[in-house]
């Protein structure tokens, strides 16, 4: 659909906003513009002049959401060995709190990783982005890296994708490969979109290859990389948009 959103007299050009969001210059923005890429509450604009209210706009660049909200903070976290998912303890054990101290807003964590596994866990303040995050029906894939006892053998990919039983049902791998094996163990990539307590340890188990060590390196678009254990970074831009978009917002 093109056209106008909703006229917003007192608002701000659109081009302004794009560009105070990070997309580039107002030239820049303008022509983006033009080129019928920039879509405010579902039109499609392709002419210049339109003022949005940047508090209620929903605006996509290319079919990719442009966070606006600036009270809103999403950070990636690399949880170390022994830390427990939980933003307060009762028991006194290590938390998250300790990572975002220092940090003024009250965040909360995005799903949950045991505290024997370690990589990537989200932390945010966005309840939405959280709840679509958590939901199983967006199906956000999940990929982790495992050292596992024994040499795999060839076709477990296979297995793993087709699906094995477990005790509280049926269970699948969107993929996996081998990335290096010894006669004694193998170091393997899996990734899948559910969150079963415990389900690549489970899963990995049940095809005989007991997990002794797991990482989380990646959740939707956003990965791990080269951040170190205990420390953060914020996802902004256009890496925070995919991540909307990947929940439908």
């Amino acid at each position: 659909m093109t056209g106008r959103p909703a006229h917003h007299p007192e608002g701000v050009r659109l081009q302004k906003v794009l560009a105070e969001a990070g997309l580039g210059s107002r030239r820049k923005c303008e022509e983006l513009i033009a080129a019928g890429r920039v879509q405010v509450d579902g039109v499609t604009v392709d002419r210049l002049g339109v003022r949005v209210d940047p508090r209620t706009a929903i605006i996509h660049v290319d079919g990719v959401r442009v966070p606006l909200d600036q009270d809103k903070v999403t950070l990636a976290l690399n949880k170390p060995l022994g830390v427990h998912s939980t933003m307060a303890d009762e028991q006194g054990r290590p938390d998250l709190s300790t990572f975002v101290a220092d940090r003024p807003e009250r965040l909360f964590h995005v799903g949950r990783l045991d505290a024997d596994t370690q990589g990537l866990l989200l932390l945010t303040n966005d309840g939405e982005l959280a709840h679509r995050l958590a939901h199983p029906s967006y199906e956000v894939p999940k990929t982790y890296v495992a050292t596992v006892t024994g040499q795999v053998r060839r076709g477990l990919g296979r297995t793993l994708t087709a699906g094995v039983e477990l005790t509280d049902g049926h269970a699948r791998a969107d993929d996996f490969k081998v990335l290096e094996t010894t006669p004694g163990e193998s170091l393997v990539e899996i990734t899948l979109h559910e969150g079963r307590k415990h389900i690549v340890r489970r899963l990995l188990a049940e095809v005989g290859h007991p997990v002794t060590r797991l990482t989380r390196t990646r959740m939707g678009p956003i990965r791990l990389g080269q951040l170190k254990p205990g420390r953060t970074r914020e996802i902004q831009g256009a890496e925070l948009g995919r991540l909307m978009a990947d929940v439908g917002l």
